[in-house]
């Protein structure tokens, strides 16, 4: 009955019934039907208000709206205006010069807002045009700028990685106590901003030496802005767009990899700092202010909606036998712990079509993570792990969240087979540095280890 569960409920939710009812009353008719067979215990669904004040009373789920609402305000502070205006002057004679602004300007805002949507969208707005208008590949301009949005998912601070972080602490406790082994190690939200800083900037070093490849390939497609010499008089307008959002971001993560901060006081500091840089440009009226407001709030119900289904999902799941079932089926799989991450990776790639990151970090983690930790899997291996595997979901056809949101604001003129195409080859590098992250964990690993020895 708990796999019937599992796959009734995808079912349901891709009916598009709201997630956080479809979780909870999927699982309720189940908890219902179980116990009228005998084979559920009322005693888990009696739990739920102790689950629930756990999740009210979390410090580190604190830090979801804060940083929600440093990343709403940003993005209404018009601050990916500048940035792509300061790179397109600074690479304006190189080749490519423009595709190489997207990307980085593209991370930037993934580190600012750690929002998937907001940086495709306004990607998409203001760039694709000119990358077309400037003769770019229409396949290549929607890939690049697809990939670039998707980073907010592995670039810290990430709201995806905040949700991880609290989840793989709670399951790295239930391998403890399972495996009888206790330890006073912990993975906390710092450990994996730690973990996803050098594949983030990998990642991001791979997209650019790509497209230099390809513009070395195809010299006619990636053509300058400019022929004029770069002028000394640009760099204080450069400075000024690009200072304040690199030392709001360094502020952040800086306050929580030293240990300076919690995750919910960095991200307090975060919102505060970017209302003051909105105000200090005069970017931020009454109104935009009441929009921002109104908009973290909707947000963060929604997660906290998610994950009040997901609590009462996981009680019932684990009412009905369906911990004790994964955990067998995982470590039944042939290659031991190599087979059973390969499962989950599998598992948890395909869900992202039809789930958001959200839903999958609270319903599927909590299932599989256990299991995989007992196996001597490292936390924060599996959360960078993780993270990449739903970025990559989120950008492959023909489903992927990245691809709905820029189709929703590109040109009539650019074709859902172009868009495609142009997302494979990002999709093929982002799998080849999860393939790199699997033979060398150290990736992750090394500068946590680093930091917190």
């Amino acid at each position: 009955m708990a796999l019937l569960l599992f796959l009734v409920v995808c079912l349901v939710l891709m009916t598009g019934i709201p997630v956080a009812f479809a979780l909870a009353g999927t699982a309720l008719w189940f908890a219902l039907i179980g116990s009228l067979f005998g084979v559920f215990d009322w005693a888990f669904v009696t739990a739920l208000p102790n689950r629930l004040y756990g999740i009210v009373s979390n410090q580190t789920l604190m830090a979801v709206p804060l940083f929600v609402l440093m990343g709403v305000i940003l993005e209404r502070s018009k601050l990916a205006e500048e940035l792509l205006g300061a790179m397109a002057q600074l690479f304006g004679r190189v080749r490519a010069g423009m595709a190489i602004s997207v990307m980085l300007v593209g991370a930037l805002l993934a580190a600012s807002t750690g929002i998937v949507g907001a940086t495709v969208v306004t990607m998409g707005l203001m760039s694709l045009p000119v990358m077309l208008r400037r003769g770019y590949d229409p396949s290549f301009s929607a890939g690049a700028i697809c990939a670039t949005g998707t980073l907010g998912q592995i670039i810290p601070p990430s709201i995806a990685l905040v949700l991880l972080g609290d989840v793989l602490s709670s399951a790295f406790q239930q391998a403890q106590l399972k495996s009888g082994i206790f330890s006073p190690e912990t993975v906390s939200v710092g450990d994996l901003f730690a973990g996803a800083i050098v594949p983030g900037l990998m990642l991001v070093g791979a997209y650019i030496l790509y497209t230099l490849w390809l513009s070395w390939r195809k010299p006619d497609s990636f053509a300058p802005l400019t022929d004029q010499p770069w002028q000394a008089s640009l760099l204080p307008k450069l400075l000024m767009a690009l200072l304040p959002p690199l030392l709001l971001i360094a502020l952040v993560l800086g306050s929580i990899l030293f240990g300076v901060a919690t995750p919910t006081e960095a991200a307090a500091v975060g919102a505060f700092g970017a209302l003051m840089l909105a105000l200090g440009k005069s970017r931020l009226n009454r109104a935009e202010l009441s929009g921002a407001l109104k908009e973290t709030v909707r947000i963060t119900a929604m997660v906290f909606m998610i994950l009040i289904g997901a609590s009462l999902f996981s009680l019932v799941f684990r009412g009905l036998g369906g911990e004790t079932l994964i955990h067998e089926l995982l470590s039944g799989l042939p290659g031991g712990v190599i087979g059973a991450t390969l499962a989950v990776m599998l598992l948890v790639f395909l869900l992202g079509f039809i789930l958001d990151f959200i839903e999958i970090t609270f319903v599927v983690v909590p299932i599989v993570a256990p299991s995989l930790l007992m196996m001597g899997l490292d936390p924060v291996w599996l959360g960078v792990m993780l993270a990449l595997n739903l970025q990559t979901s989120f950008l492959t056809p023909p489903f992927g969240f990245a691809l709905f949101y820029l189709r929703g604001v590109a040109p009539k003129g650019l074709t859902s087979g172009a868009l495609y195409k142009g997302v494979v080859p990002f999709i093929v590098i982002q799998l080849l540095m999860m393939l790199a992250l699997a033979f060398w964990p150290e990736l992750a690993t090394w500068l946590p280890n680093k930091i917190y020895g």
